[in-house]
Protein backbone atom coordinates (compact mmCIF):
# COMPACT_ATOMS: atom_id res chain seq x y z
CA UNK A 1 0.00 0.00 0.00
CA UNK A 2 1.66 3.31 -1.18
CA UNK A 3 2.30 6.08 1.38
CA UNK A 4 -1.09 7.71 -0.15
CA UNK A 5 -3.54 5.43 -0.49
CA UNK A 6 -2.74 4.73 3.27
CA UNK A 7 -3.11 8.68 4.03
CA UNK A 8 -6.56 8.05 2.21
CA UNK A 9 -8.04 5.37 3.81
CA UNK A 10 -7.41 7.31 7.12
CA UNK A 11 -8.83 10.67 6.06
CA UNK A 12 -12.23 8.63 5.01
CA UNK A 13 -12.15 8.11 8.86
CA UNK A 14 -13.50 11.86 9.14
CA UNK A 15 -16.30 14.35 8.07
CA UNK A 16 -15.75 14.86 4.38
CA UNK A 17 -15.29 18.46 4.77
CA UNK A 18 -12.49 18.41 7.45
CA UNK A 19 -10.78 15.68 5.11
CA UNK A 20 -10.77 17.68 2.55
CA UNK A 21 -9.14 20.41 4.50
CA UNK A 22 -6.39 18.10 6.10
CA UNK A 23 -5.67 17.18 2.77
CA UNK A 24 -5.21 20.35 1.62
CA UNK A 25 -2.76 21.10 4.88
CA UNK A 26 -0.73 17.91 3.97
CA UNK A 27 -0.43 19.08 0.49
CA UNK A 28 1.05 22.49 1.42
CA UNK A 29 2.77 20.99 3.86
CA UNK A 30 4.75 19.13 1.24
CA UNK A 31 3.23 15.78 1.79
CA UNK A 32 3.19 15.49 -2.16
CA UNK A 33 5.45 14.13 -4.80
CA UNK A 34 8.49 15.06 -5.04
CA UNK A 35 9.80 16.80 -8.70
CA UNK A 36 8.04 15.96 -11.66
CA UNK A 37 6.37 13.23 -13.14
CA UNK A 38 7.76 11.04 -16.02
CA UNK A 39 4.55 10.67 -18.07
CA UNK A 40 4.62 8.01 -21.83
CA UNK A 41 4.87 10.54 -25.11
CA UNK A 42 2.09 8.13 -25.98
CA UNK A 43 -0.19 10.31 -22.95
CA UNK A 44 0.84 13.51 -24.96
CA UNK A 45 -2.62 15.41 -26.58
CA UNK A 46 -3.58 18.42 -27.99
CA UNK A 47 -6.44 19.96 -27.98
CA UNK A 48 -7.77 20.78 -31.60
CA UNK A 49 -9.46 24.25 -31.48
CA UNK A 50 -7.26 25.69 -28.81
CA UNK A 51 -3.97 24.37 -29.73
CA UNK A 52 -3.98 23.44 -25.78
CA UNK A 53 -0.82 20.81 -25.38
CA UNK A 54 -1.53 18.43 -22.26
CA UNK A 55 1.57 16.21 -20.84
CA UNK A 56 -2.03 13.58 -19.92
CA UNK A 57 -5.16 13.91 -21.35
CA UNK A 58 -6.46 13.39 -17.76
CA UNK A 59 -7.27 16.44 -15.43
CA UNK A 60 -8.71 17.30 -12.12
CA UNK A 61 -11.88 18.63 -11.97
CA UNK A 62 -12.61 21.78 -10.65
CA UNK A 63 -13.97 21.55 -6.72
CA UNK A 64 -11.23 20.20 -5.58
CA UNK A 65 -8.53 23.30 -5.26
CA UNK A 66 -11.05 26.28 -4.53
CA UNK A 67 -8.24 28.46 -4.04
CA UNK A 68 -5.49 27.38 -6.06
CA UNK A 69 -3.24 26.19 -2.98
CA UNK A 70 -2.02 23.06 -4.39
CA UNK A 71 -1.83 23.34 -7.91
CA UNK A 72 1.82 22.58 -8.00
CA UNK A 73 1.46 19.10 -5.56
CA UNK A 74 -1.11 17.94 -7.54
CA UNK A 75 0.57 18.54 -10.94
CA UNK A 76 2.80 16.08 -9.39
CA UNK A 77 0.99 12.97 -9.30
CA UNK A 78 0.96 13.12 -13.30
CA UNK A 79 -2.49 15.09 -14.12
CA UNK A 80 -2.10 16.88 -17.70
CA UNK A 81 -3.65 19.51 -16.52
CA UNK A 82 -4.98 20.68 -12.83
CA UNK A 83 -8.23 23.28 -12.88
CA UNK A 84 -8.91 25.34 -9.74
CA UNK A 85 -11.67 27.26 -8.47
CA UNK A 86 -14.91 27.87 -8.68
CA UNK A 87 -13.36 31.60 -7.91
CA UNK A 88 -15.84 34.48 -7.12
CA UNK A 89 -15.03 37.93 -7.16
CA UNK A 90 -15.78 38.55 -2.98
CA UNK A 91 -14.75 35.87 -1.03
CA UNK A 92 -18.12 33.94 0.37
CA UNK A 93 -18.35 31.07 2.84
CA UNK A 94 -21.19 29.30 0.79
CA UNK A 95 -23.84 27.28 2.10
CA UNK A 96 -24.12 26.29 6.10
CA UNK A 97 -22.46 22.74 7.34
CA UNK A 98 -23.02 19.81 6.92
CA UNK A 99 -22.83 20.45 2.82
CA UNK A 100 -20.38 17.35 1.16
CA UNK A 101 -21.27 14.10 1.91
CA UNK A 102 -19.85 10.49 1.15
CA UNK A 103 -22.33 7.81 -0.81
CA UNK A 104 -19.62 4.90 -0.02
CA UNK A 105 -22.48 2.16 -1.09
CA UNK A 106 -22.95 4.00 -4.27
CA UNK A 107 -19.63 5.52 -5.18
CA UNK A 108 -20.65 8.79 -5.14
CA UNK A 109 -20.76 12.30 -3.19
CA UNK A 110 -23.10 14.84 -2.93
CA UNK A 111 -22.64 18.56 -2.07
CA UNK A 112 -24.40 21.50 -1.54
CA UNK A 113 -21.05 24.06 -0.87
CA UNK A 114 -22.05 27.01 -2.92
CA UNK A 115 -18.59 28.61 -4.38
CA UNK A 116 -16.91 28.53 -0.62
CA UNK A 117 -13.81 30.83 -1.83
CA UNK A 118 -11.33 33.18 -0.61
CA UNK A 119 -12.31 35.38 -3.37
CA UNK A 120 -10.09 36.56 -6.32
CA UNK A 121 -7.64 38.33 -5.00
CA UNK A 122 -6.26 35.31 -3.09
CA UNK A 123 -6.72 32.97 -5.97
CA UNK A 124 -4.92 35.42 -8.45
CA UNK A 125 -2.07 35.72 -5.67
CA UNK A 126 -1.60 31.97 -5.65
CA UNK A 127 -2.02 31.04 -9.65
CA UNK A 128 1.36 33.31 -9.46
CA UNK A 129 3.30 30.61 -7.21
CA UNK A 130 2.28 28.16 -9.66
CA UNK A 131 5.91 26.00 -10.71
CA UNK A 132 4.14 22.68 -11.97
CA UNK A 133 4.54 20.76 -15.47
CA UNK A 134 0.43 20.21 -15.86
CA UNK A 135 -1.55 22.98 -17.17
CA UNK A 136 -3.34 25.46 -15.38
CA UNK A 137 -7.09 26.16 -15.25
CA UNK A 138 -9.10 29.14 -13.88
CA UNK A 139 -12.17 28.44 -12.95
CA UNK A 140 -14.59 30.97 -12.45
CA UNK A 141 -18.22 31.93 -11.16
CA UNK A 142 -20.52 34.40 -9.83
CA UNK A 143 -20.86 35.48 -6.24
CA UNK A 144 -24.76 34.65 -4.94
CA UNK A 145 -25.50 37.76 -3.58
CA UNK A 146 -24.53 39.55 -7.04
CA UNK A 147 -27.13 41.41 -8.78
CA UNK A 148 -25.61 41.16 -12.28
CA UNK A 149 -23.63 37.43 -12.42
CA UNK A 150 -22.80 37.97 -15.35
CA UNK A 151 -20.25 40.96 -14.25
CA UNK A 152 -18.34 38.55 -12.34
CA UNK A 153 -17.81 36.47 -14.81
CA UNK A 154 -16.38 39.41 -16.86
CA UNK A 155 -14.12 40.08 -13.53
CA UNK A 156 -13.47 36.74 -13.37
CA UNK A 157 -12.12 35.81 -17.10
CA UNK A 158 -10.11 39.33 -16.90
CA UNK A 159 -8.25 38.89 -13.37
CA UNK A 160 -6.87 35.28 -13.87
CA UNK A 161 -6.03 35.98 -17.84
CA UNK A 162 -2.59 36.31 -17.36
CA UNK A 163 -1.97 34.03 -14.32
CA UNK A 164 -3.12 30.64 -16.10
CA UNK A 165 -3.15 28.31 -19.40
CA UNK A 166 -7.35 28.18 -19.65
CA UNK A 167 -9.75 29.60 -18.07
CA UNK A 168 -13.66 28.06 -17.35
CA UNK A 169 -17.06 29.87 -16.99
CA UNK A 170 -18.80 27.65 -14.63
CA UNK A 171 -22.66 28.49 -15.29
CA UNK A 172 -23.52 24.85 -13.87
CA UNK A 173 -23.47 24.86 -10.02
CA UNK A 174 -26.84 23.98 -8.88
CA UNK A 175 -25.86 25.34 -5.35
CA UNK A 176 -25.77 28.78 -6.64
CA UNK A 177 -29.48 30.17 -6.82
CA UNK A 178 -30.36 31.78 -10.36
CA UNK A 179 -26.55 29.98 -12.09
CA UNK A 180 -28.09 27.26 -13.75
CA UNK A 181 -30.57 30.00 -15.72
CA UNK A 182 -27.61 31.45 -17.41
CA UNK A 183 -28.18 28.39 -19.43
CA UNK A 184 -31.04 29.73 -21.16
CA UNK A 185 -30.34 30.66 -24.89
CA UNK A 186 -30.95 34.37 -24.08
CA UNK A 187 -29.03 34.57 -21.19
CA UNK A 188 -26.35 32.61 -22.76
CA UNK A 189 -26.11 34.70 -25.95
CA UNK A 190 -25.70 37.63 -23.17
CA UNK A 191 -23.19 35.85 -21.19
CA UNK A 192 -21.20 35.06 -24.35
CA UNK A 193 -21.28 38.29 -25.49
CA UNK A 194 -20.32 39.97 -22.72
CA UNK A 195 -17.94 37.31 -21.59
CA UNK A 196 -16.52 37.49 -24.97
CA UNK A 197 -15.36 41.60 -24.98
CA UNK A 198 -13.82 41.00 -21.46
CA UNK A 199 -12.07 38.07 -22.83
CA UNK A 200 -10.94 40.21 -25.54
CA UNK A 201 -9.64 42.85 -23.49
CA UNK A 202 -7.98 40.50 -21.15
CA UNK A 203 -5.49 39.34 -24.56
CA UNK A 204 -5.39 42.61 -25.70
CA UNK A 205 -4.06 44.31 -22.15
CA UNK A 206 -2.04 40.86 -20.95
CA UNK A 207 -0.99 40.39 -24.60
CA UNK A 208 -1.69 36.39 -24.32
CA UNK A 209 -4.35 34.46 -25.53
CA UNK A 210 -6.11 31.64 -23.72
CA UNK A 211 -8.76 29.27 -24.30
CA UNK A 212 -11.99 29.54 -22.65
CA UNK A 213 -14.28 26.83 -21.60
CA UNK A 214 -17.75 26.74 -20.95
CA UNK A 215 -18.84 24.23 -18.20
CA UNK A 216 -22.33 22.68 -18.39
CA UNK A 217 -25.10 20.96 -16.14
CA UNK A 218 -25.92 17.49 -17.35
CA UNK A 219 -29.63 18.00 -16.99
CA UNK A 220 -30.31 19.20 -20.36
CA UNK A 221 -32.99 17.95 -22.81
CA UNK A 222 -32.60 17.93 -26.28
CA UNK A 223 -33.87 21.28 -27.10
CA UNK A 224 -31.77 22.79 -24.32
CA UNK A 225 -28.88 21.44 -26.19
CA UNK A 226 -30.04 21.87 -29.31
CA UNK A 227 -30.28 25.83 -28.19
CA UNK A 228 -26.95 25.86 -26.49
CA UNK A 229 -25.26 24.34 -29.50
CA UNK A 230 -26.42 27.49 -31.53
CA UNK A 231 -25.75 29.95 -29.28
CA UNK A 232 -22.02 28.88 -29.24
CA UNK A 233 -21.54 28.58 -32.89
CA UNK A 234 -22.14 32.07 -33.37
CA UNK A 235 -20.21 33.51 -30.25
CA UNK A 236 -16.77 33.60 -32.01
CA UNK A 237 -13.43 32.33 -31.91
CA UNK A 238 -12.48 32.96 -28.61
CA UNK A 239 -14.89 30.31 -27.21
CA UNK A 240 -12.30 27.19 -27.22
CA UNK A 241 -14.69 24.76 -25.85
CA UNK A 242 -16.79 23.15 -23.47
CA UNK A 243 -16.64 21.00 -20.28
CA UNK A 244 -19.77 17.85 -20.24
CA UNK A 245 -20.18 18.16 -17.02
CA UNK A 246 -20.82 19.14 -13.32
CA UNK A 247 -22.66 17.61 -11.00
CA UNK A 248 -26.41 16.13 -11.90
CA UNK A 249 -30.05 16.84 -9.55
CA UNK A 250 -31.12 14.02 -10.41
CA UNK A 251 -31.21 10.83 -7.86
CA UNK A 252 -31.27 7.08 -9.93
CA UNK A 253 -33.13 4.53 -8.23
CA UNK A 254 -29.96 2.88 -7.52
CA UNK A 255 -28.97 4.65 -5.14
CA UNK A 256 -28.55 3.08 -1.70
CA UNK A 257 -26.64 5.54 0.93
CA UNK A 258 -28.56 7.03 3.27
CA UNK A 259 -27.17 10.19 2.03
CA UNK A 260 -29.25 9.94 -1.02
CA UNK A 261 -31.53 12.24 -0.22
CA UNK A 262 -29.79 15.43 0.62
CA UNK A 263 -29.60 18.45 -1.53
CA UNK A 264 -26.94 19.21 -3.77
CA UNK A 265 -25.01 18.01 -6.61
CA UNK A 266 -24.51 14.41 -7.11
CA UNK A 267 -21.06 13.43 -8.57
CA UNK A 268 -19.31 10.17 -8.47
CA UNK A 269 -20.44 6.48 -9.94
CA UNK A 270 -24.27 7.54 -10.61
CA UNK A 271 -23.23 10.09 -13.01
CA UNK A 272 -21.21 8.70 -15.95
CA UNK A 273 -23.69 7.30 -17.71
CA UNK A 274 -25.89 10.63 -17.61
CA UNK A 275 -23.02 12.81 -18.30
CA UNK A 276 -21.08 10.34 -21.20
CA UNK A 277 -24.99 10.51 -22.74
CA UNK A 278 -24.42 14.37 -23.00
CA UNK A 279 -21.20 14.47 -23.90
CA UNK A 280 -22.16 12.58 -26.98
CA UNK A 281 -25.11 14.28 -27.70
CA UNK A 282 -23.36 17.67 -27.97
CA UNK A 283 -20.02 15.57 -29.88
CA UNK A 284 -22.65 14.65 -32.62
CA UNK A 285 -24.15 18.34 -32.78
CA UNK A 286 -20.63 20.14 -32.94
CA UNK A 287 -18.69 17.53 -34.98
CA UNK A 288 -15.62 18.75 -33.54
CA UNK A 289 -16.08 22.44 -34.06
CA UNK A 290 -15.20 22.62 -30.24
CA UNK A 291 -13.25 21.05 -27.73
CA UNK A 292 -14.50 18.95 -25.45
CA UNK A 293 -13.65 17.78 -21.93
CA UNK A 294 -15.63 14.95 -20.49
CA UNK A 295 -16.03 14.63 -16.35
CA UNK A 296 -18.47 12.96 -14.65
CA UNK A 297 -17.94 9.36 -13.02
CA UNK A 298 -14.41 8.55 -14.23
CA UNK A 299 -12.89 6.15 -12.13
CA UNK A 300 -10.38 4.05 -14.32
CA UNK A 301 -8.91 4.26 -17.64
CA UNK A 302 -12.09 2.09 -19.18
CA UNK A 303 -13.96 5.21 -18.38
CA UNK A 304 -12.14 7.56 -19.24
CA UNK A 305 -11.43 6.26 -22.91
CA UNK A 306 -15.24 6.03 -23.09
CA UNK A 307 -14.87 9.18 -22.77
CA UNK A 308 -12.53 9.73 -25.23
CA UNK A 309 -14.96 7.63 -27.28
CA UNK A 310 -17.91 9.51 -26.79
CA UNK A 311 -16.36 12.20 -28.37
CA UNK A 312 -14.19 14.04 -25.63
CA UNK A 313 -10.26 15.74 -26.37
CA UNK A 314 -9.85 15.51 -22.72
CA UNK A 315 -11.11 14.20 -19.34
CA UNK A 316 -11.21 15.31 -15.62
CA UNK A 317 -12.12 13.85 -12.16
CA UNK A 318 -12.54 13.93 -9.37
CA UNK A 319 -15.19 12.30 -6.76
CA UNK A 320 -13.27 9.12 -7.30
CA UNK A 321 -10.81 10.18 -5.83
CA UNK A 322 -12.14 10.04 -2.28
CA UNK A 323 -12.54 6.61 -2.37
CA UNK A 324 -9.64 5.65 -4.73
CA UNK A 325 -7.17 8.05 -3.85
CA UNK A 326 -4.27 9.72 -5.92
CA UNK A 327 -2.82 6.46 -6.99
CA UNK A 328 -6.09 6.57 -9.73
CA UNK A 329 -4.19 8.61 -11.34
CA UNK A 330 -0.86 6.67 -12.45
CA UNK A 331 -3.51 3.85 -12.87
CA UNK A 332 -5.76 5.88 -15.76
CA UNK A 333 -2.31 6.86 -16.98
CA UNK A 334 -1.02 3.64 -17.46
CA UNK A 335 -4.51 2.23 -18.97
CA UNK A 336 -4.57 5.01 -21.12
CA UNK A 337 -1.08 4.39 -22.58
CA UNK A 338 -2.18 0.98 -23.58
CA UNK A 339 -5.05 2.05 -25.89
CA UNK A 340 -2.86 4.15 -27.40
CA UNK A 341 -0.06 1.86 -27.99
Amino acid sequence: MSIYKLGQSVLTKFEPETAHRMTIKALKAGFGPKGAPQLDPLLKTVLPKSGLELNSPLGLAAGFDKNAEVPSAMSGFGFGFVECGTVTPQPQPGNPRPRLFRLTEDRAVINRMGFNNDGLDVFVANLKKYRGQARLGANVGANKVSEDKIADYETGVRAVWAHCDYVTINISSPNTPGLRGLQDKASLTDLLTRCGEAASAAEEADKVSRPVFLKLAPDLDETAIDDIVGVIDTAGSWLSGLIISNTTLERPDTLQSVHKGEMGGLSGAPLFELSTKILRAFADRLEGRFDLIGAGGISSAEQAYEKLSAGAHAVQVYSALVYLGVDMVSDINRGLVGYRS
